[in-house]
């Protein structure tokens, strides 16, 4: 991840208490989320995190205290679970 991003994110979250910028690549992804899935299904986890985090930015739309990155992230697992599944160990594409 860029120094600057880096930077910009941290003094967003000091300002702001939460992360204002979205994933814009793939590399800036969790790591968790970078060395399991295949670059297809880490592509699909950033959009629909990204769409996740502005949709539910609103406290209202989001159930009981779950935070924005909760449900950004369970939005998101849920895509990729729609056209991924976990076989041995590894994510590989629904047949």
């Amino acid at each position: 991840m860029c120094i600057c991003k880096i930077i910009i994110s941290s003094i967003l979250f000091v300002l702001f208490g939460e992360n204002k910028m979205p994933y814009q690549t793939v590399i800036e992804l969790p790591k968790q989320v970078r060395d399991n899935l295949p670059k297809e299904a880490q592509k699909i986890f950033k959009e629909v995190y990204n769409n996740a985090w502005e949709e539910y930015e609103d406290p209202k739309k989001r159930r009981g205290s779950e935070s924005r990155e909760e449900v950004a992230n369970r939005v998101a697992w849920s895509a990729v679970k729609k056209k991924y599944e976990k076989k041995n160990g590894k994510w590989v594409e629904k047949k």
